[in-house]
């Protein structure tokens, strides 16, 4: 009798069928319910954290003024000084709408990162692209805006004609275009990586001769699983610190 692992094709990790309103502008996928779970999830826990204000905060007070001190502390303060803070509420809405996408993978039943699909980390980036752009044009105006991003100072002319060039294109296109495959690249690694060492550990499984080996790939898995968790936390972080560094340079160029 010949045994055999059959792995589904990597198509079924990344084409996630419509589930509602079917080849419609109006079609809900599992990515769109997730996000908006995410969405519903993050308001919910923002209106449980301000609803008592307590002086010692307790419970969600307690977890959300943590969360907020570490995006204020670790974030703002890092990246745009104390002149940002009043960022900090929309960093921390970015924060965690795009934690619990990245977390819900490793959450039964869902298992999967609405990250993980491109349009998500695209429309986040591509708005703190009109952000900063916007901002940067505000604050120096349209001509300063771009000669500060195409001519840094101090270059002999010459050099600008090979310079500018590179600066426009690395600032204006690879920039969001890095910042948006970075999040989107490492979600979806993550779950090809978990969704391999599951159907391996449940082959073995199925295949008796073999289930003696079924404890490599689930401590594989087990350990993938915990890795992504941490990674979840870690590209949030990172995608809200890029966001804040671009937007913060837009403001206060000399920085």
């Amino acid at each position: 009798m010949v045994f055999s692992l059959e792995f589904p094709p990597i198509s079924h990790l990344v084409e996630w069928q419509e589930i509602w309103f079917a080849n419609t502008p109006f079609a809900i996928s599992k990515v769109v319910l997730i996000n908006i779970l995410a969405v519903v999830v993050v308001l919910g826990f923002m209106f449980l954290a301000g609803r008592k204000r307590a002086m010692v905060p307790t419970g969600a007070q307690n977890l959300g003024e943590q969360v907020i001190e570490f995006v204020r502390e670790g974030i703002v303060m890092q990246t745009m000084g104390s002149s940002g803070l009043n960022w900090v509420p929309f960093f921390t809405l970015m924060f965690l709408f795009i934690f619990i996408n990245n977390i819900v993978k490793v959450i039964p039943p869902i298992l999967m990162p609405a990250t993980g699909r491109l349009a998500g980390p695209l429309v986040l980036a591509l708005v703190v692209y009109v952000i900063w752009n916007y901002l940067g044009i505000k604050h120096q105006g349209f001509f300063g805006y771009f000669k500060g991003a195409l001519f840094p100072p101090g270059l002999p002319k010459p050099l600008y004609i090979l310079v500018t060039p590179i600066e426009f294109i690395s600032t204006f296109l690879i920039r969001p275009f890095s910042h948006t495959v970075r999040l989107f690249a490492n979600m979806m690694a993550g779950h090809i990586l978990l969704a391999t060492f599951a159907v391996l550990t449940a082959s073995l499984w199925a295949l008796e001769p073999y289930v003696v080996l079924v404890p490599l790939p689930f401590g594989m898995l087990v350990g993938v699983w915990l890795f992504e968790a941490l990674a979840s936390f870690l590209q949030a972080f990172i995608f809200t610190m890029l966001s804040a560094v671009y937007i913060g340079g837009a403001i206060h160029p000399e920085h």
